[in-house]
């Protein structure tokens, strides 16, 4: 296994123990880094505007697109370690 994929898998795990819950637009990037680094671009249908949530992570995700995995990884890294201080 490569370093930069168990620091990731090291990152995911802190996620879950971070002493305050992170804002929403921060955890909306958590979220969307994780996807384009586990599954790549987001191929999924654009939830409709009635479904907020859905539509809110779509949306983060999305903004992601042509984002390298090692690209998201190593944000996403860099994104827990700041909120973890």
């Amino acid at each position: 296994m490569s370093d930069l994929k168990s620091r990731f898998e090291e990152a995911v795990a802190n996620s879950k123990t971070l002493s305050e819950r992170p804002d929403n637009p921060t955890l909306l990037k958590i979220y969307a880094l994780y996807k384009q680094a586990t599954e790549g671009d987001n191929e999924g249908d654009k939830p409709g505007f009635t479904d907020i949530v859905a539509r809110a992570k779509w949306d983060a995700w999305n903004k992601l697109e042509g984002s390298s995995a090692d690209e998201a990884m190593q944000q996403y890294i860099d994104l827990i370690e700041s909120l973890r201080g």
